[in-house]
């Protein structure tokens, strides 16, 4: 019973950490501005990891990888936990372990990245029937814009209804459904 609330904090600790790193990844390589209120607390949540790392890892093709590589890194740590605690060690070689698990935490934080999504698309929807002109309408617009542009080129609105943020998630769920 320990070792399953135990398991259960650290999994919420490192899920809530992994999708601040990603949103930040995200942020960064869809230029979405970080003078809101949701990209200050992305930036005051994760720069005391983040700055130590851009000294030791570069960008690459523009891309922060000292933002995606702790976010891999925690879930890769979880899963390493989730073994360690269960033992469930002893069924491969440590070789098949090792690629097992590096594999597995490369989906999760793609499934956590793909979750970011989904949640982002719903409150765009939400926001433009409530308050388009919010805070947080322009930094969630500039997230999802580029899933959203090749949909709407192909799927008009409906009565003036926007229905690519329906089939985003739509696809979303089902590439969620291949991993």
């Amino acid at each position: 019973m320990l070792t399953q609330a135990g398991l259960f904090l650290l999994d919420t600790l490192t899920g809530f950490l992994t999708v601040t790193l990603l949103l930040r990844f995200y942020m960064q390589a869809f230029r979405v501005s970080f003078a809101n209120q949701l990209g200050a607390f992305v930036v005051q949540l994760t720069n005391w990891l983040i700055m130590p790392l851009r000294r030791l890892l570069p960008s690459v093709f523009g891309l922060d990888l000292a933002t995606l590589l702790p976010a891999y890194l925690l879930q890769l740590g979880l899963l390493l936990a989730v073994l360690a605690l269960r033992g469930v060690s002893e069924l491969l070689p440590i070789e098949r372990l090792l690629a097992l698990v590096c594999w597995q935490a490369a989906l999760a934080t793609l499934r956590i990245s793909i979750y970011l999504l989904i949640g982002a698309l719903f409150l765009q929807a939400i926001l433009s029937w409530v308050n388009p002109y919010s805070p947080l309408g322009q930094p969630v617009a500039q997230l999802t814009r580029p899933f959203l542009s090749p949909i709407r080129r192909f799927v008009p609105p409906v009565a003036n209804i926007d229905l690519s943020p329906l089939l985003a998630i739509l696809l979303a769920q089902l590439l969620l459904i291949f991993l």
